[in-house]
């Protein structure tokens, strides 16, 4: 099990946040408005008032995100999710595009979770078929929620099988 909760400095986490900056400049140039998250710390949560993962980011990143959920033009309802494969390792990254095609809108979230911390909140993803990415700002307690029905997007196959047939 890895102990250090949110790597968001190894070479792994900066090559999936290179890879946003990348996707997110196509987007761009095909006229998209893009926005793409740094988060500062990306955690498990199962609490009475939300399930799934907190992604911490900075303050004037969440403005810019509530802002452009906020309008009356957009409505995110569409996401691709590129999971990167663990190589048999406990720390799992994958990038979530949330996207609204009719205004051209693209939030890019990168995420890590350690599997053996995260498992019973994908356990419950799986059963109610809706994880949840909290978007937060680092020091309020409020959040931005978006709702993916296919959680073994973010999953190995054999994390799915075991979970699912046992």
């Amino acid at each position: 099990m890895n102990d250090e909760p949110n790597p968001t400095t190894t070479p792994e986490w900066e090559e999936l946040v290179a890879d946003a900056d990348g996707i997110a400049a196509e987007y761009r140039e095909n006229g998209w408005d893009a926005v793409v998250l740094e988060p500062i710390d990306v955690t498990p949560v199962e609490r009475a008032d939300r399930a799934g993962l907190d992604v911490t980011i900075a303050e004037s990143a969440y403005d810019r995100v509530a802002d452009l959920v906020g309008s009356d033009d957009v409505s995110f309802g569409d996401a691709e999710v590129y999971y990167r494969p663990s190589e048999g390792k406990d720390r799992r990254f994958a990038l979530v595009v949330e996207r609204d095609e009719h205004s051209e809108s693209a939030v890019f979230v990168p995420v890590t979770y350690a599997l053996s911390a995260s498992r019973a909140v994908f356990e419950r993803a799986l059963r109610e078929e809706d994880l949840q990415l909290h978007i937060r700002p680092e020091a309020a307690d409020e959040w931005i929620v978006f709702s993916h029905d296919d959680p073994s997007l973010f999953l190995e196959e054999a994390d799915v099988r075991e979970w699912t047939d046992g």
